[in-house]
């Protein structure tokens, strides 16, 4: 994978407005300050398919102290899925863009009116294309997930303590909720990759999770399937709690590469485009 850039000092870039990454490139990344804290992005599309990636991103600062962070994932197999994983994050662009003209709307309503148009969007495309979304809203001392699918997002704290892991729309990832199935034996079911919700379907429904305390040093992991569906929950916290942002993101992402490679024996190899967001809050 290639580094995520740096500023000459070795810092993170500014971001003066928001950062879309589309499937543009095979690989895209960056790196950069952002609402009291750093985040690191990498996007990177699944080498074995002669195709563009199908997995969107989108950095959305909000203003000095409030960010939005996502990533969807076109569904594989149907016609439009990287057009709808890119109608998503451009739609989330266009309501938080309408929100800040407007003092008065919460972020909360603008993120879900966001969410909706989305699925408007991509429901009227008539393509069949469809989207899954893992968003996260940031602000002094809190964050609140959205999810809809499979893509996820966890919180870890700095010694490695689990806070959040969003539960996929699935039915192995209901199955692994009721204590059915464990996450080794989740990784290796044949219905790992079946969903129920998404973006572009009629029963969409938005699942919004509780507000809660980010304490400094806390990091927040968003991603797709692509890393899900190869990296243990435990491997992706070790990956990500500690060192500067950039060499996390870094590590967490070429270990699921390795796996897609089939370099390690007796591991969960599926290979998928691979998209994670992860974000720090500085001390």
């Amino acid at each position: 994978m290639a580094k995520a850039a740096r500023k000459r000092d070795g810092g993170p870039d500014e971001l003066s407005g928001p950062r879309l990454y589309v499937g543009n490139k095979d690989t895209e990344q960056g790196f950069f300050a952002v609402a009291a804290g750093e985040t690191a992005v990498a996007s990177i599309a699944d080498s074995e398919k002669n195709r563009p990636n199908e997995d969107s991103a989108a950095i959305i600062p909000v203003n000095d102290t409030h960010v939005v962070l996502a990533v969807a994932d076109g569904v594989g197999g149907l016609a439009g899925a990287r057009k709808a994983s890119n109608a998503t994050v451009e739609s989330l662009r266009k309501s938080l863009r309408q929100a800040a003209r407007n003092p008065g709307q919460s972020l909360r309503t603008a993120i879900l009116d966001g969410i909706e148009a989305a699925n408007r969007t991509v429901m009227d495309s008539g393509t069949g294309g469809a989207s899954t979304l893992a968003l996260a809203e940031i602000g002094p001392g809190y964050i609140r997930s959205y999810h809809v699918g499979d893509s996820i997002v966890l919180i870890c704290g700095q010694r490695g303590k689990l806070k959040l892991f969003t539960t996929p729309h699935s039915p192995v990832g209901f199955a692994m909720e009721a204590g059915l199935l464990n996450e080794k034996e989740a990784l290796e079911h044949t219905e790992l990759n079946l969903i129920f919700n998404v973006i572009g379907s009629a029963d969409m429904r938005i699942e919004v999770g509780s507000e809660l305390p980010l304490a400094p040093r806390d990091t927040i992991l968003l991603a797709s399937d692509g890393l899900t569906d190869n990296v243990l929950q435990e491997e992706m916290i070790d990956a990500v709690r500690v060192g500067p942002l950039d060499k996390a993101i870094e590590r967490v992402t070429e270990l699921a590469l390795r796996r897609m490679r089939g370099e390690q024996s007796g591991k969960p190899s599926k290979p998928d485009d691979l998209t994670t967001l992860i974000y720090r809050r500085h001390p």
